[in-house]
This record gives C-alpha cells, structure tokens and sequence, in this order.
C-alpha cells in the first residue's frame, strides 16, 4: 500500500507546460490512458509483491532478509531515481525517457516471471524499479504538457484516481493469481499491459520537454543517492546476519555515509540539482515532509508484514490477505474529496494533526489479534481505522506541499515529497525488519525452549530462525510436535508483529507533534537569485 500515488505528485513543469505544444483533443482521452496504465503497472506491483512473498519463500526456501530485498531492490532503484527520471524527461524528452522506462519495466516483469532463483528475482526486481523511475514522473509532466491549463486539474485528478484504484486492485489480482495459477503470472501481466502502453504511446502522444531546462543534468547526484540508500538499507538488512561489526558491514556503512556526505555538498554547489535544499527554508514544507517520512515510514514498513501474517499465521489464502486492505483505499478514495476541503475550511494544521494520530490508533489495533479470530472483528476495525487517518491525512498534506512554495516550485516541491514517501518506506522496512527480527527471535526462543522437543529438534528449528514464518517443523518431528512447533512459530511472529506496530503507531505520532509545531509557522521561502 505504501507505493498509493499521492494525489497530483510529481507535476514535473507545471509552469512551462503553455509553451510546450498541446496533443489534439481527440488524443487526450488516449493520453491519460495511457499514463494511467502506465503509471498503474508500477503502482500495482508496489503491492502485488507483498502479497507474493509466503509463495516465494516456500518455493525458494527464501530467508526472511532475501524476501526482504524482493520489495526493497525494488522500492530502493524507484525511491533513489524517481526525481532524475523526471529530470530527464524535462531534458531528453517526456516521451522517449517514458518510453525507455516502459520497456525496461516490461522487460524487467518477463524476466520476473522467468527467473530460477530468488537472486535472480531480486536483480529483476531492481531493474523494474529503475524502470518505474524513469515512467511515473513521465506520467503526470505528458499530462501536464498534452493538456490545457483549464483541463489539466481535470485530467490530473483522474490520473489519480484510476491509478490509486490499480493500486487497490493489485494485492487482489495478484493474490487471485498466486492462489489459482502462480506468482509468476502476477509479474508476467506487465508485458501485455507494457506492450499496450507503447502503442497507445507511439500513436497518440506528442514528444515534449521543458526548454528551460538548460542541458546539465545531474548524473552525480543520482548515483549518489542510489549508493547511499543502498548502503544503508544493506547495512540494516544484512546486519543481523553477517554481525554489524564485520569488514563487508562496515563497508556498507562507510559508503552510506561517505556517500550521503558527498550528494549534499554536491546538490549545494550543482547549476540544476536534484534535491534543491533552499525549498527546505519553508517551514510549511519542511513540516509537510518529516511528517510524510514518518507517517509514510510508518504505514510502509506495517503494511510489508501484514500479508505475512494473514498468510503464514492467521492460514488466509493469497486472495484472502489481498482484499483485506481493500477497504483501506476504498475509505481513502472515497474521502479524498472531502479531507481536501479540511484545509480550506479548517487550515492544514488540525488535519494534518488528527489524521496522524487516528493512523495511530490504527496501527495500535493491528497489534491486537493474537492467532485466529474473524477478520471482521480483529482485522477489519484496524484497517477501517488506518483508512480513516490516512484519508484525513493523505490530501491535506499534498496541499500544504503543493502551496508551501506557489506554482512556480509546485512540480519540484510535489517531486520531492513523492521521493520522500518512497524513501520512507523503503528504509522503514528495513528498520522495522530489525523489530520484527528481535522480537521473533526472543518470542522463539522462549517457546521452543518451553516445548518437550529433543535438541536435536530444538536445534532444527532454531537454525531456521531466518525464515520467520515460514519455519516448517523438522521431518523427524511426531504430528503432535509439528502442531506445537508450528503454534510457537506463528505466535513468535505474532509477537514481533505487535512490536512493528506500536513503532508504526509511534512514527504517526511523532508525525503528528511534527505538523503541529512546524506547520502554518512560517512563510513561503523564496528560491535563491
């Protein structure tokens, strides 16, 4: 759920679309379907894979660290690239940078559903997430460039809605497909959608740019953020594993760090940064973006186990555990309208206040259920809960971002906060996987050592600790000792689960004391001369 488009994110050169040429107005319906499943394609398997993973460990015996890295190669390649996929639209040209991304996703989703092992997976994985850097900035800057400005608030608010309906979707379709047929179809569904895209592409949508642009682009400070993501989230993952003081661990955070240092003074001094630090000065948006790293932090790392759960603990099947968030987007679509007028009629600080702290109470509900129990009354309230506060939250944030710097810096601020979301929930995955490891671990330890297993026993399913829930009792184990060894695997995960998400209930709130001190406190910043 973490990869739900914010509404009207990424409106790469808003202010020069009225001088780039306008498409036909036969063509803009076939623009914005285009866009759409485009866009769809990489919002979907943001989510699709999380749904996939209990079938991915059990088909390639996956630790809980690689399938882990299944859904950050992914989310890391997109959160590091997404602001020079737009940037290299604006220069190279809308049209051919959103075109190469199609077919590098495409061809990333074949190889997907093709690979024999889950290292090959996570290598395809990184490259669809390159690819769906280079086409969702291209989505909303084609929009911007092929319509009017009386239409385009029309056609960017139907972009939003139909994508975050694909969003919603996803988990459902996906998890159809894993129960019936195979995960593999989940990933393979991209290349006909990827091959419709480009026809609709190459015949109805005119090539654009922004020729105010300039011709220096940024190769640096792209890379730079792919090596400090990278290094960190490999420091955070691999950690427990190789042991935090290890020469490769000690690498890996050397080159977060050293790598983090040098993109700073490096957007500081460059002519057309990727990150423009001076739209920070803003306290309004300052405010707006810790509160989308905590919040989204939050929702991205809690939402990564709940399908775990559902599937390995509570027995639901794939389609089962895609719809049970289903009523989480439906809330927050159907809302979205109404919490957009709460900043006209109330101001941006009381929502962006009660919205995070409603979210609270949500992720506090998911740490309720134990083993079992009914959806309707365990999991449905948290997810109608979260839903609630997202949907308070999720619109007027967007707009305190959108005016925190004026139309001008409107396309560049929205980038910068969609860049902030992914960042956060792709680093908290990894944070909260440290949570969900210490607290399994423990819980497991504890259980096993209460059950009257031999140690050869006990030592079998201890050495599979990495797995988590999907821990298989020994085959030498009696059917009454499987029962109780599966009983202490899936409480243990229980156990862990509840300490994700009293740290996802703490993000919110931390979020929601952040937006009352800094938001509606300042004044606009204005760029420097």
């Amino acid at each position: 759920m973490h990869d739900l488009p914010a509404p009207r994110a990424n409106e790469a050169a808003l202010p020069s679309a009225s001088r780039l040429h306008l498409c036909a107005p036969a063509q803009r319906p076939w623009v914005l379907a285009c866009t759409i499943l485009a866009s769809g394609m990489v919002f979907m398997d943001g989510t699709v894979a999380n749904v996939a993973l209990p079938a991915l460990q059990r088909e390639f015996g996956a630790s809980a660290a690689q399938v882990q890295w299944v859904i950050e190669a992914y989310a890391l390649l997109l959160a590091a690239l997404l602001l020079a996929g737009g940037a290299a639209g604006d220069r190279f040209g809308r049209r051919l940078v959103f075109a190469l991304g199609v077919v590098l996703f495409s061809l990333a989703s074949l190889v997907c559903g093709l690979v024999g092992s889950i290292e090959q997976l996570i290598v395809a994985r990184a490259v669809q997430g390159i690819g769906g850097a280079l086409l969702v900035p291209g989505s909303l800057a084609i929009i911007s460039a092929s319509f009017p400005p009386e239409l385009r608030g029309k056609a960017i608010g139907t972009w939003s809605g139909y994508s975050a309906i694909t969003a919603a979707i996803g988990p459902v379709v996906g998890g159809f497909l894993i129960s019936h047929f195979s995960w593999r179809y989940a990933f393979l569904l991209n290349v006909p959608l990827g091959a419709l895209v480009l026809a609709l592409l190459l015949k109805f949508v005119p090539e654009s740019r922004n020729r105010d642009a300039g011709t220096r682009f940024d190769w640096g400070g792209a890379l730079l953020a792919s090596l400090c993501l990278g290094g960190l989230v490999f420091f955070l993952i691999e950690g427990p594993g190789q042991g935090w003081g290890s020469a490769t661990m000690l690498g890996a955070a050397a080159l977060a760090l050293a790598s983090g240092a040098g993109f700073i003074v490096l957007e500081r001094r460059h002519p057309a940064p990727l990150l423009p630090f001076w739209l920070f000065r803003s306290r309004d948006f300052s405010g707006a973006n810790l509160l989308t790293l905590l919040v989204y932090a939050g929702l991205g790392g809690a939402l990564y186990f709940l399908p775990l759960n559902l599937i390995q603990v509570q027995g639901y099947s794939a389609t089962a555990a895609g719809a049970a968030t289903l009523p989480f987007v439906v809330l927050m679509f159907s809302l979205s309208r109404w919490s957009g007028g709460l900043v006209a009629a109330r101001g941006a600080r009381l929502p962006l206040t009660v919205g995070p702290v409603v979210a609270a109470i949500g992720f506090f509900l998911f740490s309720l259920p134990g083993a079992g129990g009914s959806y309707w009354r365990d999991w449905f309230p948290a997810v109608l809960v979260l839903g609630l506060g997202m949907a308070i939250t999720v619109a007027p944030l967007t707009t305190t971002v959108m005016n925190a710097h004026g139309e001008q810096q409107a396309g560049t601020a929205s980038g910068v906060n969609n860049a902030v979301s992914r960042v956060a929930a792709a680093l908290a995955i990894a944070l909260l996987g440290l949570a969900m490891n210490a607290g399994f671990g423990r819980a497991l330890d504890a259980r096993i050592a209460g059950l009257s297993l031999s140690p050869q026993l006990q030592q079998e399913v201890l050495a599979q600790r990495g797995k988590m829930g999907a821990i298989a009792p020994p085959a030498a184990a009696s059917p009454g000792a499987a029962t109780a060894i599966r009983e202490a695997v899936g409480l243990s995960f229980v156990a862990g689960f509840r300490i994700v998400m009293w740290l996802a209930a703490a993000m919110c709130l931390a979020g929601a004391l952040s937006a009352w001190i800094m938001i509606g406190a300042g004044s606009v910043a204005s760029r420097p001369g």
